[in-house]
């Protein structure tokens, strides 16, 4: 159970692959929708003894639209062993206050998907691309995060598109992403970051601009949280007293990679215009959502945004 789908999914999936044989899943093996069935009717399947193995398996995928899930008590006070029953409880979690919850974890296991914090997910970017037999630089993986959020379902199918097109084992380059993927290796939230860094003013606009043409491409939200990101790191940043490139990393919890692009950052921004700059932040988030008195595009937003930090 949890708010991150993807491990339940592959959880699921593994147990549907590897439990039953093959030849015997028509017999054994069960999967069921929350939104199809009641508790009481996968009580009934969970009673029901194998026919040609020695487990049963019983799945019940998006288990978070059952309701009355208290009638499963009388159930899990003897469960039959042969049966292994599997509720995929998703973007929630059970009530642990309630005694069904006490209950299926007596018997069983509660497997709980944390939604992960969005300095993990380049982290999770290059896990996933390795268990595909692909590797991928630090750069590259920050592409895809920044593009793709936090969502590793999508993020393993954008990944799949990659592993399709490329050898086992290939590296996966800005360019490959590029061809793939349909990411700009020019034009992303990352270069914006790095160019906003090094106060490059003709390639900040050139990415605001080429944004502005791709309206469906980089929503200003997701832009907006990357920059906030950025400068609030390089705020702590400022105030640490060791500087060198493990510690910095330790303490801002990013890859030592970036570090450097801190470093020189720090040159271009004091601390007062780093304040500054993270309450012009919040000033157009809260004009995106249409707080103030002037209303304008997102486009112009993010222009005058930038400006802002720039000068």
């Amino acid at each position: 159970m949890g708010e991150e789908p993807y491990y339940i999914d592959k959880l699921t999936d593994y147990l549907v692959e590897n439990v039953v044989e093959e030849e015997n899943k028509s017999f054994d093996q069960t999967v069921v929708y929350g939104k199809d069935v009641d508790i009481d009717t996968v009580i009934n399947l969970a009673k029901r003894y194998p026919m040609m193995s020695e487990k049963q398996l019983v799945v019940v995928k998006e288990a978070q639209q059952i309701k009355s899930w208290e009638r499963l008590n009388y159930y899990l006070q003897k469960p039959l062993s042969s049966t292994i029953l599997v509720f995929c409880y998703k973007y929630a979690s059970l009530d642990k206050r309630k005694s069904v919850y006490s209950a299926i974890n007596k018997v069983g296991v509660v497997y709980e998907s944390k939604k992960i914090y969005e300095n993990q997910v380049a982290g999770k970017v290059m896990e996933i691309a390795r268990e595909k037999g692909l590797s991928i630089d630090v750069k590259s993986a920050n592409i895809i995060a920044d593009f793709l959020g936090a969502d590793l379902s999508k993020i393993s199918n954008e990944i799949d598109k990659l592993n399709i097109a490329l050898p086992q084992g290939a590296v996966v380059t800005p360019t490959d992403i590029e061809r793939n993927i349909g990411i700009s290796k020019d034009y992303n939230n990352f270069e914006l970051i790095d160019a906003l860094a090094l106060k490059d003013v003709e390639k900040v606009n050139r990415i605001v601009d080429y944004f502005r043409q791709d309206k469906n491409g980089n929503p200003l939200v997701v832009t907006l949280s990357v920059i906030f990101n950025f400068f609030s790191n390089l705020l702590i940043y400022s105030t640490l007293k060791d500087k060198s490139k493990m510690s910095v990393a330790s303490a801002l919890k990013i890859n030592p990679f970036f570090v450097t692009l801190y470093q020189k950052a720090a040159s271009n921004y004091d601390m007062q215009k780093i304040i500054r700059i993270i309450s012009y932040i919040r000033e157009t988030d809260a004009a995106s959502k249409g707080v103030g008195d002037f209303i304008m595009g997102e486009n112009e937003l993010l222009k005058l945004l930038v400006f802002k930090i720039l000068h």
